[in-house]
This record gives structure tokens, sequence and C-alpha cells, in this order.
């Protein structure tokens, strides 16, 4: 029996370096930091005083002026980037396919900015002014349901939440439907909107976020001896995932096969990695195991690469682990240090720029890079991007709670 291949034919992009596919991708390649002061509310009394912020997305350009005011912001970066998508693909979801279309679109914490809104409502002015549309804006299944209700799709329909792994998740989960016959096409990826004041205040209490506020613009610095934590993002990253031959049928573009994915769990810490980085190496292996490929035969690898201390220093010890010798010969970069981490959308965002480094013969740099780390010791792709060809490549995730998710794509 012939395994069923999932390969990817639409790709949607909204991101604190551009709103688009082609804007990101140019922004990404010329090394561009978007890190800069926080706008969205007075941060003044902060540790933490910038983020990378999306400052040019008007929801109206996607979503009807009337369904805005009850959309939480992840969700319309959710709907823009699905738009995007679905347009790309040129995927025409017929009353005949609507039921083999599903839907998963992962968030780490969901409708953030709502929650913090009503709250103040609630203490200020009491339960009855509380909006009606609280809990639809603010669960982290908004987003998938309102993809799957724009677009007619009426197959699998979940959101995954496994913190900045829930994205890398989402995908692999997608593929994995499709190939055991539970859909002919996916919509899948993830949305993260938390530059508010309560995310940023937590995320800067448990000091996970880079203090360098005299220096917003190299602050995320993944790999680099001086990292200090990372730097808080935002957006979107959707794909659609499509049954080989189906998209073969209709003629469609192909961007490249997901031909591997790997899961795990930590078991060991709330936040912290394992220190011997057991977890995201035995997710790589799963998914070169899946996809039937040796480590050296990865061009590329996209890092998780959060620009934090131990994440660091522990995925670059998983990849010693995982590849072995090969480690040495894999370019690895973190895109994270132009875009920030955008938490649970950070795995889709990140695959798509692995799909457009294959593509174009272009491996993403990681930025900021000055002062390489004894204890960070691979190819990080310093500072500028680099002209190379390479057919395979793979993205790493890991979110808080011990959530592994490792993909591979190739050129079809």
């Amino acid at each position: 029996m012939t395994a069923t291949r999932v390969v990817i034919t639409g790709i949607g992009l909204v991101t604190p370096v551009g709103i688009g596919v082609d804007a990101t991708w140019r922004a990404i390649q010329a090394g561009v930091s978007s890190a800069g002061p926080i706008t969205a509310f007075d941060a003044s009394a902060y540790d933490a005083r910038f983020a990378c912020q999306i400052h040019d997305f008007e929801p109206t350009d996607f979503i009807d002026k009337r369904q805005v005011k009850h959309l939480d912001r992840y969700t319309q970066f959710a709907l823009a980037a699905a738009q995007m998508a679905v347009a790309d693909s040129g995927l025409e979801i017929t009353e005949e396919l609507a039921p083999n279309v599903g839907v998963i679109i992962g968030s780490g914490i969901g409708g953030m900015a709502t929650w913090e809104k009503q709250h103040a409502i609630l203490m200020e002015k009491g339960p009855n002014r509380v909006s009606p549309f609280l809990i639809p804006m603010l669960i982290a299944d908004t987003a998938s349901g309102m993809v799957s209700i724009a677009f007619n799709a009426q197959g699998p329909n979940m959101a995954v939440v496994t913190a900045c792994a829930s994205s890398a998740h989402s995908i692999g989960e997608s593929a994995e439907m499709i190939r055991r016959g539970a859909a002919t096409a996916m919509i899948c990826g993830g949305a993260e909107a938390t530059i508010t004041p309560l995310a940023v205040a937590g995320f800067a209490s448990m000091k996970a976020l880079s203090f360098r506020n005299d220096d917003p613009l190299h602050a995320s610095r993944p790999f680099d001896k001086g990292r200090d934590g990372f730097v808080m993002g935002e957006g979107s990253g959707v794909l659609i995932l499509e049954e080989y031959e189906h998209a073969r049928a209709r003629g469609a573009k192909i961007y490249g096969e997901l031909i591997g994915y790997g899961a795990s769990g930590d078991a060991h810490h709330m936040t912290a990695p394992h220190p011997c980085g057991t977890g995201i190496a035995g997710a790589m292996a799963r998914a070169m195991k899946q996809a039937g490929v040796a480590p050296e035969q990865i061009g590329y690898i996209n890092a998780h690469g959060t620009s934090t201390a131990a994440n660091d220093r522990i995925e670059s010890m998983a990849m010693h682990t995982a590849f072995g010798e090969a480690a040495y010969r894999v370019p690895v970069s973190s895109t994270k240090s132009m875009t920030g981490h955008l938490l649970g959308a950070a795995g889709a965002v990140e695959i798509i720029l692995c799909l457009l480094g294959m593509r174009d013969g272009v491996l993403p740099p990681t930025i900021n890079y000055s002062e390489p780390d004894p204890e960070c010791d691979l190819d990080y792709v310093p500072n500028e991007a680099r002209a190379a060809t390479y057919g395979i490549a793979m993205s790493n995730s890991l979110g808080f709670g011990g959530h592994n998710a490792s993909l591979i794509v190739a050129k079809v």
C-alpha cells in the first residue's frame, strides 16, 4: 500500500517584519529586526519596554468591519493569514469538497487582550457591563472556528494549545489527518497576539524577556553569548496542506512536501526544557525516521532559538545528540532574531520560511550574532543570509510544559 503524501499548496503570513509572504520574506533575507518600543500600551514602568509589534495591520482589509470589533486581535491575524493561504493555493472549497477540508489553528494563549480589557470593565463598571462576546473572543479555539466558517471548511476542526509549539503541532497533526484519510486538505497553522500589559509583565517577571531597553534592535540574539531573553512578537502563519494526488490533479502549485513530523514530551519541568535536551532530540529523531532521511540529508534547520540562555544551549546540545557528527555540517539559524518570538504562531511562520528558503536557495540568517558561545558551537548562519541549494529542511518548536515538535519539509 502506497503511503499518502502530504504537500503544501498555499501559505499566508502576518508578521512583525511584514504583512504578507513577499514582504516578510524580503525582510528576513535582508536581516531586518522588527524590535522597537511598545506602543500598544504604556510600558514605561516595565522592565521590558519593547517588542516586535505589528504596526501596519488593518483588519478591515481582510474582515468585514462589522465583525472586526467582535474578534480578538489573534483571530484577526489568523483570518488574514488564512485568507492569503487559501487564495495562494487556488483551492476551491466546493460544497462537495467542504466536508473533506479541515482546520487546525493553534494558539498558545488565545485572546489575552480581550481578557485584560474585559476584566478592567468588570472591576470598574461591574458584571453587567462585561461583553457577551468575552468568552468567544478569548478562547483559544475561536480562530480555528472562525477560519472554518469563513471558508465553509466542514472537515475536522480543532485547536492545539501547546504553548510555543502550538502551530507546529497543528501542522503535524493536520498532516496525520490527511495521511489517515480523515481529510483531503487542511487549513492549519497558528496565531498569537500577546503584546499586552499582563502578558509582558508575566513573561518579564519570570525573567524570560530581554531587558535590553537601550538597544531593542539588537536584543534578540539567539545563540550569542550575550543573549539575555526573548523579545515578544505577534502574528500568524497559515498553510494549506493537501493530499498529493488531489493537488496534482488540479494542477496546484506545490511549495514542498511535509515528509516528517516528530512530537515528544520532556516530562521534566513546568517551563524549563530538559537539561539534556532529550525531548527535542527525540522529536527530531522521530521526524527523521518518519521522513526516512539521515541527518546528513537535512540541508537547513530553523531552530526554536529563542535567545534565552537555557533554550539555545540545550537545543544546540539536542542537535548534537540527534545529528551526531553531521550537526557541524548542517546550517542552523533562528529567524526569531528578526521576528521576535511569536509564541504559538512561531512554528508555522518558521516552517513557511523553510519552504521559501528551499525555493529560492537561501539560508535565512541569525542576526545580532557577535560573540560565539562555547556551548553553542554550530553554524548559525551569522548576520547575513547565505546562498545555498538544499532540498530538505527541518523546523523545531519547544513549548512551556515540555512540549516538543519537529517538522521536515522537502522539495517535490
